[in-house]
C-alpha cells in the first residue's frame, strides 16, 4: 500500500467478507468475539472465515475483558495472528496475556480529551500495538465500533515507540483528513465501511483503502 497507510477492517463476519477485504487492500482482518455487539461471531464462524484469509492478511480477534478460557477456547479454534484487548484490561494484564499466548497484543484506549492521553503511555510500554479509539458515552453498550470520533487535534505531534492505529468514526469520506491531523499511519475501520450494522460493503471498503492509501500523514 502506497505512502506506507495500513488499514484493519474490522468486524469481519463471513469469508467473503475476508476476501473482499483482503482484495481492498487491507493489512488486518478483525473477528469480534463480544456478544453484544451485532458484529460478534460463534468460534465456528469466526474459523471458517479466518480460513478465507490469503497470506499477508493478519487476522485479529477482538476480545472485551475476556477471561482465560474464553481467550484459550478462542485461540483453540481459530487460526489468529493478533489479540485485540478493548475492554479495561490492565497494563499487567496486557503484559500477562503476550506471555501466556505468545501473540502479539493491541490495546485499544479510548480518548475523550487530554486527560486520558496518559493511559496511552502506560499501554506503549507493555503492548505491541496501541489502538487509539473514540471514549465510549457512559452507559454505551459497546466498548467501540460504535461510529463516533474524537477530536483528533489531541493527537497532533505525538508519537510513540510502538506502532499505533487510529479509530472511531472513520469513513471513506473523512480519513484522509483524519490522517493529515493526526499522523497516522495505520487506520481501523468498522461501522464506516457497513451498509447495516454487521453488513460489511464491499464498495466501501475499497473506496476506504483507496482514500486511505493517498493520505499523507502530518
Amino acid at each position: 500500500m502506497s505512502r506506507g497507510i495500513r488499514v484493519k477492517i474490522c468486524g469481519l463476519r463471513t469469508p467473503g467478507d475476508v476476501i473482499e477485504a483482503a482484495a481492498a487492500g487491507a493489512a488486518y482482518g478483525g473477528f469480534v468475539f463480544f456478544d453484544r455487539s451485532p458484529r460478534n461471531l460463534t468460534l465456528a464462524a469466526a474459523r471458517e472465515a479466518a480460513r478465507a484469509a490469503p497470506p499477508g492478511l493478519a487476522k485479529v480477534a477482538l476480545t472485551v475483558d475476556a477471561g482465560d478460557a474464553a481467550l484459550d477456547a478462542i485461540l483453540e479454534e481459530v487460526p489468529i495472528d493478533m489479540l485485540q484487548l478493548h475492554g479495561r484490561e490492565s497494563p499487567e494484564r496486557v503484559a500477562a496475556l503476550r506471555a501466556r499466548h505468545g501473540l502479539p497484543v493491541m490495546k485499544a484506549v479510548g480518548l475523550a480529551g487530554e486527560a486520558d492521553l496518559a493511559a496511552l503511555d502506560a499501554y506503549a510500554a507493555v503492548a505491541d500495538q496501541l489502538l487509539v479509539d473514540a471514549k465510549p458515552a457512559p452507559g454505551a453498550a459497546l466498548p467501540g465500533g460504535n461510529g463516533l470520533a474524537f477530536d483528533w487535534r489531541l493527537l497532533a505531534g505525538r508519537r510513540w515507540t510502538e506502532p499505533w492505529m487510529l479509530a472511531g468514526g472513520l469513513t471513506p469520506d473523512n480519513v484522509v483528513e483524519a490522517i493529515r491531523l493526526t499522523g497516522a499511519r495505520q487506520v481501523d475501520v468498522s461501522s464506516g465501511v457497513e451498509r447495516a450494522p454487521g453488513e460489511k460493503d464491499a464498495m466501501l471498503m475499497r473506496r476506504f483503502v483507496a482514500a486511505a492509501s493517498a493520505a499523507i500523514p502530518a
